[in-house]
């Protein structure tokens, strides 16, 4: 109520103190996007390609690239990082901007449940497909189921800055614990315990994977308070090269499903062609 000191320490609380500084937004106005968060992802998605083409060049061209070793699992690591920090960060915006509105707690939690059921259903039918054309290797958790369930799992940490942070040090530290541990059944594969079921040809397991999530909400939860940007920064991409890469940023998720088919398909037609490159 006018005049009453508002509670700001629970998510209902906050919702409170947001639309006590602003009007509640129509459903209809769109926020605008941060340009810089999407040309991140579009370097993020770009980086992606190259590794992938890298890898498909040295699994299945025949190239002897060493994509799982060295400089490119250093790269294939970085890329993965990017993309699930900017997960964090972009989770954090959403979900300020979304406590604006007036929608319920409920509602905001299902809105990311199936947010991120729908991205565990692309990783598992990713891991479908893989399983019927690439018999020597699968993706049994690759960085979509992560993102997935990263989406699922944050939520508690949505709006709480801090709480991600404490979340995110045990997570990351466990690591190399959980790294060492074995299994004779692939039952936790997804949390990082290894089991003996051959070749992965992504894995990205939510120890430590989640801790970078939770470390991205921690970034965006004040770079972008209360769904806005806190420092100073150009509204617009002030270079050439930003514009294809807000593109690239905005449609990763189809970029995503669809380059490794056409890569595959490429360098597929390009070894029954004699170009002397196979």
């Amino acid at each position: 109520m006018v005049g009453e000191e508002l509670d700001v320490s629970t998510k209902a609380g906050r919702q409170a103190r947001w639309r006590a500084r602003r009007p509640v937004q129509p459903a209809a106005l769109v926020a605008p996007r941060f340009w810089e968060i999407d040309a991140a992802r579009g370097i993020a998605i770009g980086m992606m390609v190259v590794y992938h083409l890298v890898y498909d060049l040295d699994y299945v061209g025949g190239f002897d690239l060493n994509a799982t070793r060295g400089f490119w699992r250093l790269f294939a690591s970085g890329t993965a990082f990017l993309f699930l920090f900017l997960v964090g960060v972009s989770l954090a915006v959403s979900y300020d901007r979304s406590c604006q509105t007036a929608a319920s707690e409920p509602r905001l939690f299902w809105k990311y449940a199936s947010r991120g059921v729908r991205i565990l259903g692309y990783g598992m039918l990713i891991t479908l497909v893989i399983w019927l054309a690439v018999p020597d290797g699968q993706i049994y958790f690759g960085i979509l189921h992560a993102i997935g369930l990263s989406i699922i799992l944050a939520y508690p940490f949505l709006g709480r800055p801090t709480l991600a942070l404490l979340g995110a040090i045990p997570v990351l530290l466990a690591a190399p614990i959980v790294q060492t541990l074995r299994m004779d059944e692939p039952w936790l594969l997804w949390l990082g315990i290894r089991a003996p079921v051959g070749q992965m040809l992504d894995y990205r397991p939510m120890i430590p994977w989640f801790g970078v999530v939770l470390l991205g909400i921690v970034a965006g939860s004040y770079l972008y308070r209360d769904g806005e940007r806190r420092f100073p920064w150009p509204v617009q991409t002030p270079f050439s090269l930003g514009r294809p890469l807000v593109t690239l940023g905005r449609h990763s998720l189809a970029i995503y499903l669809l380059h490794q088919p056409l890569l595959l398909g490429v360098i597929y037609a390009l070894s029954r062609v004699d170009l002397g490159f196979f």
